[in-house]
């Protein structure tokens, strides 16, 4: 007679496990964002409450993505790219990952409201609910629009840090939001070009896999006009000085040649998708530096 299979053995899990779980490469440019947004309001804030405010949108953020790999630990399982996180090797069990991602989203919000403001406490929770919820659950494995509407969930940290700021909400911190939810698309469809047998090996509605490399070139050449144009509306409408206004010009204007080989190539092998990938490297350091660029225009011009 066969032998029983062997009980599945979950690994003790460590704490760069819960850490991983917070995406932290990701957090930096939502950290970045939210505290450019702090530094480029106007007034100012008690140094210990904007470090309070910064840390509050590290934890909100890190919850969700907790969030996002709980729910999505079989998908991750199948895909080269995610198969590696700690739900997929076995290392998390994933009521741990759900709890974690419960309390840092929770905790987040609590002090956020209690320390800095409900207003931003609000906008923190609200980004939360539409990443872990809106995109994850709803809008990912629905349509190839998932991207272009799930984008909002990461333009709420320059937003939140200016409300901190401030108390309320006017037309620069919706710009701001703006420039990266017209930004998500290209950059990710960037990379899902490169990565999309991926998508299509677990079932999730990519644009390149659901309307195809063609229309996805195109929509990133577009968007990245759209791009160029919101960025520029901060110093069109007087909400910052000429720093800011050359910087997003010669940032948007490299993006947009960039991504100008990446609409007139009709297809190519994943390894040799050079000008896929120099474009998906290149968005990540333009929101870096176009933020940037807003911090040095108020401190240098204010």
């Amino acid at each position: 007679m066969d032998a029983p299979a062997a009980p599945a053995v979950r690994m003790p899990a460590e704490w760069r496990d819960f850490f991983a779980l917070t995406k932290p490469r990701v957090i930096s440019l939502v950290v970045f964002t939210g505290l450019c947004g702090l530094l480029a309001a106007p007034g100012s804030i008690n140094p210990v409450l904007g470090f309070t405010a910064i840390l509050c949108i590290a934890l909100g953020a890190g919850g969700a993505a907790a969030l996002n790999q709980w729910w999505e630990a079989d998908l991750d399982k199948g895909m080269k790219r995610t198969a590696r996180r700690p739900l997929p090797m076995g290392r998390l069990g994933k009521d741990d990952a759900r709890d974690f991602g419960v309390l840092l989203s929770a905790v987040s919000v609590g002090i956020m409201g209690l320390a800095v403001g409900w207003l931003a406490a609000a906008i923190l929770a609200l980004s939360i609910f539409y990443y872990a919820v809106i995109y994850t659950i709803w809008l990912k494995p629905r349509t190839p629009q998932n991207i272009v509407i799930g984008g909002g969930a990461g333009a709420f940290p320059p937003l939140i840090g200016w409300v901190a700021v401030t108390g309320d909400v006017t037309l620069m911190p919706v710009l701001l939001f703006a420039i990266i939810f017209i930004w998500t698309p290209p950059h990710f469809w960037a990379l899902a070009l490169f990565v999309q047998t991926d998508y299509a090996k677990v079932g999730i509605p990519m644009m390149p896999v659901v309307a195809g490399e063609k229309s996805t070139r195109r929509q990133i050449f577009g968007y990245s006009i759209a791009l160029l144009l919101v960025s520029l509306l901060p110093w069109a409408i007087g909400g910052t000085g000429t720093i800011y206004g050359i910087a997003a010009l010669a940032l948007s204007g490299t993006f947009v040649a960039l991504a100008v080989p990446v609409a007139t190539r009709m297809a190519a092998a994943e390894d040799a998708m050079k000008p896929e990938k120099r474009l998906f490297a290149y968005s990540v350091f333009y929101l870096f530096a176009l933020f940037a660029a807003l911090v040095a225009d108020r401190l240098i011009l204010a």
